[in-house]
C-alpha cells in the first residue's frame, strides 16, 4: 500500500492483557477455523447429507420390502364358507415364512431420482453459500475488531496529548491564559478518556461477535497478530463492472442452486402431467391372513391342533392406472406444479438481480475505501503535525505593543487533539471498511471461500477472473499488505511478520 503525500507514524497498538483474558489469533486462522467450527457450516452440511440419502432412496423405489415373521391364526364360532352355508367350527394355524411387499407408482420410480438429484445438488450449492457467507461475516467481525483496536489506540494517543494540554495550560495560568482555558483543557481530557472507554467497549463487543462465530472461548478478549492498520487486498476492483458482473453471475452458487430448483420443478411437472400414462405396481404376498407373508411353512388343525406342516406360497401382482377425481385432480396438479416451476424461475430471476447490486455494491466500497484510505493518510499526517506543533509552541509568547500574548493560544490545541482523534478514527474506520468491502466483493464475485485459506502469503493482488469458481481445484492465495511505512509497533515475537519478503 503507498502512501500519501506525507508520511505519518501511528500509535502503538494496545495491549489486551490489561483488559481480560487475551486470545491471540490471525486472520488465517480466523478462517481457517470458519469451516471446522461454524454452526451455520454444519448444518448446511447436514442439510447436503440429508439431500443425499432422500436421493438414494429415490433410486430404490422399484425395490419392494421383504417381510420375515411368523403369523398364528384362531377362529372359533361361526364361519361363512365360499359357497354360502354358515357354520359353527373351530380351528387354528401357524405359518412361519416371508415375502415381498411394494405398492409402487412407476411415476414416481421414474421422476423422482430425477427431481432428488436436482434437489441435492441444490443443497449442494446452498452448503457452499453458507461457507462464503459464514466466511464474510467472519472476515467483517475480525476486522471490526482491528478497527476497534486502532481506535484504541488513536483516543489513548489523543489522550496523551489531551492530558499534556492541561499540564502546559496549567503552567500558563493565570499570567499569560484565563483559568477556563485550563477548564477547557481539562474538559477536552475528560472527553478523550471517555473515548477510550468507548474503543474498548467496542473491541470487547466486537470480539464478542468474532469468537460466537467461531465458538471461541467466551469472554476472551481477541487480539490479532498484524497491526490494525494491516491492508488486505483479495480482488482489483478496478476490472470493468460488466465483468465483474458477469463472474458473479456465473459463480455464485446462490444461482446455482436456484437453476438446480427449477431443473426439479420442470421434473415434477413432467411428471404430474405423464401420471396418468404410468401404473402403479403393486406386489403383496397373501400367504397368511394379513398381507405381507407370500409363503413359508403353514400348519394348521381343529381346535388347538396344528400339524400337517408344509410350503405355502401365495402371491398378488397387480398393475393399476388411476384417474385422480376423473382426471380433474391431475389438471389441478399439473397447475400447482407450473406454478411452483414459474415461482422458482421467478425467484432465480430475483436472485440474479440481486447478485448484480452486491456486485456493483461492493465494487463501489472497494474503489472508495481505497480512496479513502489514502485521504485518511494524509489527515492523519496533517493533524498529528498541526497538534504536535500546537502543544510544543504552547508556550511561546510575542508582543503586542505593551501586551505579552501567546503564539498559540490552548483552544487551538484543543481543536487540535480533537481533530487529531477525528483523524484517527478516519483511518480506521477507512481502513475497515477497506478490508471489509474487498471481502464482500470477492463473496459476491462468488468464488469459494475455500481460497482464502492461504491469506497472508506475500503475493501479489489476483484479478478477478483468476480465482477458481466452483467446483474449487485447488486453493489460491491472496494479497496481505503490510502496514504503512512509519507505522509503529513491530509484529510481536512468535507471530507471523506478513511484510513481504
Amino acid at each position: 500500500m503507498k502512501l500519501a503525500k506525507a508520511e505519518f507514524r501511528l500509535p502503538a497498538t494496545p495491549d489486551a492483557q490489561s483488559q481480560g483474558t487475551p486470545l491471540p489469533i490471525t486472520l488465517s486462522t480466523a478462517l481457517t477455523l470458519t469451516g471446522a467450527n461454524a454452526l451455520d457450516i454444519q448444518i448446511a452440511d447436514e442439510r447436503v447429507r440429508t439431500a443425499t440419502a432422500q436421493l438414494d432412496r429415490a433410486k430404490v423405489l422399484w425395490l419392494p420390502n421383504l417381510n420375515f415373521g411368523v403369523d398364528y391364526f384362531r377362529h372359533d364360532g361361526q364361519i361363512q364358507d365360499i359357497v354360502g352355508t354358515v357354520f359353527t367350527t373351530s380351528r387354528s394355524s401357524f405359518l412361519l415364512g416371508a415375502g415381498p411387499q411394494a405398492v409402487v407408482s412407476t411415476s414416481d420410480a421414474v421422476f423422482a431420482p430425477l427431481a432428488a438429484r436436482q434437489v441435492a445438488r441444490a443443497a449442494q450449492f446452498d452448503a457452499q453459500a453458507s461457507r462464503n457467507d459464514t466466511t464474510l461475516a467472519v472476515a467483517i467481525a475480525y476486522f471490526n475488531v482491528q478497527q476497534a483496536r486502532g481506535e484504541v489506540a488513536g483516543a489513548a494517543e489523543s489522550l496523551r496529548r489531551a492530558e499534556d494540554l492541561v499540564a502546559r495550560t496549567e503552567k500558563l495560568a493565570p499570567d499569560l491564559t484565563p483559568d477556563l482555558e485550563v477548564n477547557r483543557a481539562r474538559t477536552e481530557a475528560a472527553r478523550r478518556r471517555a473515548a477510550v472507554e468507548l474503543a474498548y467497549e467496542r473491541w470487547q463487543v466486537a470480539s464478542a461477535d468474532l469468537t460466537r462465530l467461531l465458538r471461541l472461548q467466551p469472554g476472551t478478549l481477541v487480539e490479532p497478530a498484524e497491526e490494525p492498520s494491516l491492508s488486505v487486498s483479495l480482488i482489483d476492483p478496478a476490472a470493468p463492472l460488466d465483468e465483474l458482473v458477469a463472474i458473479g453471475l456465473t459463480n455464485r452458487p446462490e444461482l446455482a442452486s436456484y437453476q438446480a430448483v427449477v431443473q426439479a420443478a420442470l421434473v415434477r411437472v413432467k411428471q404430474e402431467k405423464r401420471r396418468m400414462l404410468y401404473p402403479t405396481l403393486a406386489v403383496r404376498g397373501v400367504g397368511s391372513n394379513t398381507p405381507g407373508l407370500a409363503g413359508g411353512y403353514l400348519g394348521g388343525g381343529v381346535n388347538d391342533d396344528v400339524q400337517n406342516f408344509g410350503p405355502r406360497f401365495s402371491v398378488d401382482l397387480q398393475a393399476v392406472w388411476e384417474f385422480q377425481n376423473l382426471g380433474f385432480g391431475n389438471r389441478a396438479q399439473v397447475r400447482e406444479r407450473e406454478a411452483d416451476s414459474r415461482r422458482a424461475l421467478l425467484e432465480l430471476l430475483r436472485t440474479q438481480d440481486m447478485v448484480t447490486a452486491e456486485v456493483v455494491q461492493a465494487q463501489a466500497q472497494a474503489v472508495r475505501a481505497a480512496r479513502r484510505v489514502k485521504a485518511a493518510e494524509e489527515g492523519v499526517a496533517n493533524a498529528a503535525a498541526t497538534a504536535e506543533k500546537n502543544l510544543q509552541g504552547l508556550g511561546q509568547t510575542k508582543r503586542a505593543g505593551e501586551q505579552l500574548i501567546l503564539v498559540f493560544r490552548p483552544q487551538e490545541a484543543v481543536a487540535a487533539v480533537a481533530a487529531l482523534d477525528q483523524a484517527y478514527r478516519d483511518y480506521y474506520q477507512a481502513v475497515g471498511d477497506h478490508n471489509r468491502a474487498q471481502f464482500r466483493l470477492y463473496r459476491a464475485l462468488g468464488h469459494p471461500a475455500q481460497a482464502l485459506c492461504q491469506v497472508g502469503r506475500p503475493v501479489e493482488t489476483l484479478p478477478a477472473t483468476s480465482i477458481p469458481a466452483l467446483p474449487l481445484p485447488h486453493p489460491r492465495p491472496v494479497t496481505v499488505d503490510p502496514p504503512p511505512a512509519g507505522a509503529s509497533g513491530a509484529v510481536p515475537p512468535g507471530r507471523p511478520n506478513l511484510k513481504p519478503n
